[in-house]
């Protein structure tokens, strides 16, 4: 890895999956979420930083930003990020940077609230 993209992994962010039980008793599913990383992170928003629009009078927030780490064999896009106790969906990639020397994706945190009478 260069040493400039190191120098600018500046955050710590937690990578977790998605793991589903199937309860045979009731015929139910349960979905939990398993640590897959902790890693330094170089996050940036994306501009403009804060996105809204109201959907059936709620109002929904996004808040989207670019990650790049160090390379991170079987992340994939069905995980997601944890920030700073916000939670993230990973939106787009992981793509590989480079001789697999980092890894760029994409991600959103969503917000609601109910708008105000």
């Amino acid at each position: 890895m260069s040493l400039d993209l190191a120098s600018k992994l500046d955050t710590r962010i937690r990578i977790e999956r998605k793991v589903v039980t199937h309860d045979t008793q009731y015929g139910t599913e349960q979905v939990n979420w398993t640590e897959f990383a902790c890693i330094w992170a170089e996050v940036k928003d994306i501009l403009p930083s804060k996105a809204e629009r109201l959907a059936d009078s709620i109002q929904i927030g996004r808040r989207p930003a670019r990650i790049r780490t160090r390379y991170l064999p079987g992340l994939t896009a069905e995980m997601r990020v944890i920030i700073d106790s916000r939670i993230h969906q990973i939106i787009s990639g992981p793509a590989t940077l480079g001789r697999r020397e980092a890894m760029e994706f994409m991600v959103e945190e969503h917000s609601s609230e109910g708008a105000a009478p």
